[in-house]
């Protein structure tokens, strides 16, 4: 893997959520990705984009890289709005083959067209939840991880045959921040999913 697409999907929202963390992930991780000789190329989903020139930069990368907060759950609105019109964009030929089926064979399954199996993606992921929330007896989550409650954009990238690599996550970035640490496991948690 020699060719990176970072792409940015935070969105401002009120007045804690500026998106200055977010930045310093995007910007450590394009330093770690010049400093291992990658191309890189970026995306912004809070900006305005053109999808023909997105879903190129998909096909482009052996890896995409994906920073983006967790908001009610899920990603911000941007970026999911980014996801339905870049990948809905490339689903007829270049990212995917429509959802893998043809009325042809029936024994063919939903889902399964993916046309990037050489590439690799990566979440990471800021939250305010802490770690002990996941993966344990809290009540909340019910013993789910992290990429269970990212699972939805798993399957996106599943669609189009995409492998993952681990997540990074830097919990409770609010209410028990220890930012210069996690930032610092950041290069490293690169360093081995790249190598492993």
């Amino acid at each position: 893997m020699k060719k990176v697409l970072i792409i940015n999907g935070h969105e401002k929202f009120g007045d804690f959520a500026q998106g200055d963390l977010n930045n310093k992930i995007i910007d450590l991780a394009d330093s770690f990705f010049k400093e291992k000789g990658f191309e890189i190329k970026h995306s912004v989903a809070a900006q305005e984009f053109d999808v023909k020139e997105e879903v190129a930069k998909h096909m482009w990368a052996d890896l995409i890289f994906v920073q983006a907060p967790l908001y009610w759950m899920s990603v911000p609105a941007a970026f999911k709005n980014y996801m339905d019109q870049v990948y809905t964009g490339g689903i007829d030929g270049e990212l995917c083959d429509h959802d893998g089926r043809t009325r042809s064979d029936e024994n063919a399954f939903y889902g399964m067209g993916g046309l990037r199996s050489n590439t690799h993606y990566m979440l990471s992921v800021t939250m305010n939840a802490p770690e002990s929330a996941f993966n344990s007896s809290e009540p909340f989550f019910e013993g789910k991880s992290v990429d269970d409650l990212y699972w939805p954009v798993h399957l996106n990238f599943k669609f189009f045959g995409m492998k993952p690599l681990q997540t990074f996550v830097m919990h409770d970035v609010y209410k028990n921040p220890s930012i210069e640490k996690d930032l610092a496991r950041l290069p490293h948690h690169l360093e081995n999913v790249l190598v492993s």
